[in-house]
């Protein structure tokens, strides 16, 4: 097995960042709520599958849409456990999020060892509670006509659907966290940059433990319509489980999607004296912003190229020590032309030999969840040896020459997996795994 090599140089032009000298951080814990993949056992049956969960919205009248297929997950919050006054107070974000930290924690087998203390709860999100948000717009004010703001017509719980930090303090209180907690949201690199953010919190000593990871359910009209806007979302509403078609030539923009990824992260030496099970090890991270378009991207990749850089760099890794990377492969004709630069320039000759995939065509795009679920992956690839593929890549871009892992899984050793994502605003997050054994 190869070992950590020096620290390299980065590549001419492009910035990184100093890397710290911290306390180590790694994955004990996780919990998944995804399409047709409630629960991590699930999840990754669905991936290894190649199978899709994309299908026509059902959960409101969608026909005066552009885009009319997402994937939504089959979850039943009263199966999951869920008391009457919690499916009345928490909005389906809400409900993902506690849901799959309480699987987390259950994972990690780290309830009654918790020092409240030292314990944090930190979640991502891009959109926070939009569908009940959505709901109440139109019960409070009569569709719009008026405003009726009662406890007659309105929720008691609005006030929790208006503050998106209401998600992280429930999570807390699962886990009787008195730590530090916070909410994260940065677009569609949310569930990563909230977990830099834990690391950090780790890292630093302010923690031992971060319960972290991100949540999002926006499949709701008002989501619907924003992407319809921008025409980011595909219009394939006839065939929806081939609609989300990433690095191919036909591909006509993304599925939305919906689901949370929760993760227990601890600190080295406490998960050593636990003698607990590791998924991986956080080992770099990095981050930025194109400071360029809202919605655009450069055709270079340069700043995603550059988060790539600081995050290898930050884990004392060199190009060819990166054995998978979990692509951000929305399927939008920019975005997928800007990850394939920026995986050129940031790995150079190693991008052309490295297995890249993007699981969005399986589970369509839950926005600042999605980073979440794919850190999830990328462990799980680490933990099974097999890499997910890509569906629906029949034809390949020319434009996009890598080796995307068409249609069926790969077998093949993991031992280091960079996952990367960017989003609306210039946003570009990557962060880098590595194999338990790694861990010393």
């Amino acid at each position: 097995m190869r070992r950590h090599g020096p620290r390299r140089e980065p590549p001419k032009g492009l910035a990184v960042p100093g890397t710290p000298a911290g306390r180590r951080v790694v994955i004990t814990g996780i919990g998944v709520i995804a399409p047709q993949g409630n629960g991590v056992k699930q999840y990754w049956e669905l991936l290894a599958s190649g199978r899709t969960a994309t299908r026509a919205i059902s959960t409101f009248d969608a026909s005066r849409f552009r885009s009319r297929v997402a994937a939504e997950c089959d979850f039943d919050p009263v199966a999951a456990g869920l008391t009457q006054r919690q499916r009345r107070r928490w909005d389906r974000t809400t409900q993902f999020a506690v849901v799959a930290a309480r699987e987390a924690l259950a994972d990690s087998g780290i309830l009654g060892e918790l020092d409240p203390a030292r314990t944090g709860a930190m979640i991502g999100t891009a959109c926070g509670m939009t569908q009940s948000l959505d709901h109440e717009y139109a019960v409070a004010s009569d569709e719009g006509s008026k405003w009726l703001v009662d406890e007659e017509h309105g929720s008691p719980y609005l006030y929790d659907y208006f503050l998106p930090s209401s998600m992280a303090a429930e999570v807390a209180w699962l886990a009787e966290a008195e730590g530090p907690v916070g909410i994260v949201s940065t677009g569609c690199t949310s569930g990563i940059d909230v977990l830099t953010h834990a690391c950090d919190l780790i890292e630093e000593g302010s923690a031992d433990v971060m319960i972290a990871g991100a949540s999002d359910a926006a499949i709701s009209p008002i989501t619907v319509a924003c992407f319809d806007a921008i025409k980011a979302t595909t219009p394939r509403n006839d065939d929806p489980a081939t609609a989300s078609r990433p690095f191919d030539r036909t591909r006509n923009g993304f599925a939305l999607g919906e689901g949370a990824a929760v993760f227990v992260l601890e600190e080295l030496g406490r998960a050593r004296r636990r003698g607990v099970h590791v998924y991986a090890e956080i080992t770099g991270y990095s981050s930025r912003c194109n400071a360029y378009s809202m919605t655009g991207l450069r055709l270079d990749g340069r700043e995603m190229a550059e988060a790539i850089t600081g995050a290898l760099n930050r884990s004392r890794l060199s190009p060819s020590d990166v054995d998978y990377v979990n692509a951000h492969g929305s399927a939008t004709k920019q975005n997928d032309r800007h990850e394939t630069a920026a995986f050129k320039l940031s790995l150079g000759d190693h991008a052309r030999r490295t297995p890249i995939s993007s699981i969005k065509s399986m589970i369509g795009h839950s926005l600042g969840a999605v980073c979440a679920l794919e850190v999830a992956a990328c462990a799980l690839a680490i933990e099974h040896s097999v890499i997910p593929p890509t569906a629906n890549l029949h034809e390949p871009d020319p434009d996009c020459d890598l080796d995307y892992v068409p249609l069926v899984a790969r077998e093949q050793r993991v031992d280091v997996a960079l996952s990367v994502a960017s989003g609306f605003g210039g946003f570009q997050s990557a962060i880098v795994l590595a194999r338990p054994e790694r861990v010393r």
